[in-house]
This record gives C-alpha cells, sequence and structure tokens, in this order.
C-alpha cells in the first residue's frame, strides 16, 4: 500500500463530475489498484475513489499547469467503464509504501454461529432439565438453529439471533408451522433467542406463543465473572 499526504486538488470525469478544490489529503493507492482520496475528516469514508479493476498513469503537467503550481498528474482509468479520477498534486508532503501481506479477513465475535455452539454447550439455559437434540435441524424451508427437549420430552425450537426483530420470529414461526405437521416432533414449541430482543419481536413471539431468552454472550463464554464484582 502506498500512502502520499499531498496539497492537491481532484477531478472526476464519467457517469458523473466532481470536484475537490485544492487541499490537503491523504491519497492511498491498494494493492488491488483501488485508489482512494481521505481528509482529515469524514470518518472511514474517502471523498471521492476509484475502485478496481483500474489503472493509475503519472504524468508531467504542461506548462499552464506547471504555472499553476502542479508538480505531477495522476490520470486513474477504470478498465472497464473508462471513467477517471484526475489528482493534480501541487505538493507532497509524505510518500512511503509499504507491504501489509495477505489479510485475514473481520472475524466478528458473537455471531449466530458462535451464539449456536454456545447455547448447544449451555442448553440449560433454555430451562431446567432441557436436554440438547442437535443444531442446524433441517426443515422444508431451511435449518432450526437448535432442536432441544424440554424436561417432559417435548420438542423445543430455537431460533437465535444477535439482535432480534419481527423477521426472526416470523422465521421461527414459519418452522414452527411445518415442524408441527410431522407427528414424531408435534407438539414443537418455540423459542427465540438473542443478545437483544426489540419491543415489537417481543410482543409478537408472546402473542404466537414463542418464549423469548436473552442471551448474555459474554457470561456463556465464562468471560463475565458475576461473583468477583462488588456491585
Amino acid at each position: 500500500m502506498r500512502l502520499v499526504i499531498a496539497k492537491c486538488s481532484v477531478d472526476y470525469a464519467g457517469r458523473l463530475s466532481a470536484h475537490l478544490p485544492l487541499a490537503t489529503r491523504l491519497l492511498m493507492i491498494k494493492s488491488d489498484g483501488s485508489v482512494l482520496v481521505h481528509s482529515d475528516g469524514g470518518s472511514y469514508k474517502p471523498l471521492n475513489w476509484m475502485s478496481p479493476p483500474c489503472s493509475v498513469t503519472i504524468s508531467e503537467p504542461d506548462s499552464d499547469q506547471t504555472d499553476a503550481g502542479i508538480t505531477a498528474l495522476w490520470t486513474v482509468t477504470h478498465a472497464k467503464t473508462a471513467d477517471q479520477l484526475v489528482v493534480s498534486v501541487y505538493e507532497v508532503q509524505h510518500d512511503s509504501a509499504h507491504d501489509l501481506g495477505i489479510d485475514p479477513g473481520l472475524i466478528k465475535d458473537g455471531a449466530e454461529s458462535h451464539l449456536q455452539k454456545l447455547l448447544a454447550e449451555h442448553i440449560h439455559l433454555l430451562g431446567e432439565g432441557f436436554t440438547f437434540v442437535r443444531r442446524e435441524y433441517m426443515t422444508a424451508i431451511g435449518p432450526v438453529d437448535i432442536l432441544a427437549q424440554d424436561a417432559a420430552g417435548r420438542s423445543v425450537a430455537v431460533e437465535l439471533k444477535r439482535n432480534g426483530d419481527i423477521d426472526g420470529v416470523e422465521q421461527l414461526t414459519r418452522y414452527l408451522e411445518l415442524m408441527n405437521r410431522d407427528p414424531h416432533l408435534a407438539p414443537v414449541n418455540g423459542v427465540f433467542a438473542a443478545q437483544t430482543i426489540k419491543p415489537q419481536a417481543r410482543k409478537l413471539a408472546e402473542d404466537r406463543g414463542i418464549r423469548c431468552l436473552l442471551l448474555d454472550y459474554d457470561a456463556m463464554r465464562g468471560l463475565d465473572d458475576t461473583a468477583s464484582k462488588l456491585f
């Protein structure tokens, strides 16, 4: 990755036209060919950019551009659309290149798959006497996250979400309708389990006879040591 801090102006020409007047900015050229123009504000979002596949050509300015103070022209051309991002560089304050290597990608902590595994290992959170049957119980319209049995031996379908909303309740409702047609499973009760559950989703679940369960992700991982807390 190449990082350049430069006083520059930027013009975009293609499906739309845009202009960034002269200012000091961060120019970022990534190994995939993408070019991004950042300011010292606006959080993570660049002011302008060109996504790959594209090519970068650095050329000398003409006499008029030189007289205006431009020292170099960066022309970024998209390979498919021919859109162009033209960076007029007036002064370079920093220029460095860095090999970042291969990035492993974002690993989300507390993803639904993690919650599913943890709840299967801590099935007692569903209630006293509950037993685990299997994860990803397949139905005709998709897998139910967890199939369990309550203390009386009745089947229980558990749908897991990080943030429980109405769509999750609707999804579990469809699973329950199908599973209750199976004489080997029926009657099947439902549990909607999530780290947070929106009030509308809780109301809908209760109206349909579905129990809601809030999950404490840290406690399930053994990180929430309540015994050592003073308050």
